[in-house]
């Protein structure tokens, strides 16, 4: 398993904490402080924002979590990867694809996010 791929296992878990100040925690330790992401339906920039994006997703989807779809691709300072969103051990309802920008250190910088399949 890579780094890249450990980062974003890590990064998918943090959208599943309901806990505020676990998920907060987590956000700070993964994400760099000035990081931005953006998808059809937000663009948010820091931490903070980021954090609030996540909560109301979690209101918007009570019950459902995210999980990862394929393997993520990697290379330089790029990885991508599906997603999915729906019932544990369910069929999801929601399926992704993200492109996200990590650094130096092992953090994320930027996640660009697509909506492949969404509820009706």
């Amino acid at each position: 398993m890579t780094d890249a791929t450990k980062l974003v296992e890590r990064y998918l878990a943090i959208w599943n904490i309901t806990d505020d100040a676990e998920r907060r925690a987590e956000i700070d330790a993964v994400w760099t402080e000035d990081a931005r992401y953006v998808d059809p339906l937000v663009d948010v920039t820091g931490r903070d924002a980021i954090d609030a994006t996540i909560a109301a997703v979690q209101q918007q989807f009570p019950g459902l979590v995210f999980t990862p779809g394929d393997d993520v691709d990697a290379h330089h300072d790029l990885a991508r990867f599906t997603w999915k969103l729906g019932p544990e051990g369910g069929e999801a309802i929601v399926v992704g694809f993200d492109v996200a920008t990590l650094t130096e250190d092992g953090r994320i910088r930027t996640v660009h996010g697509f909506l492949d399949q969404v509820p009706a």
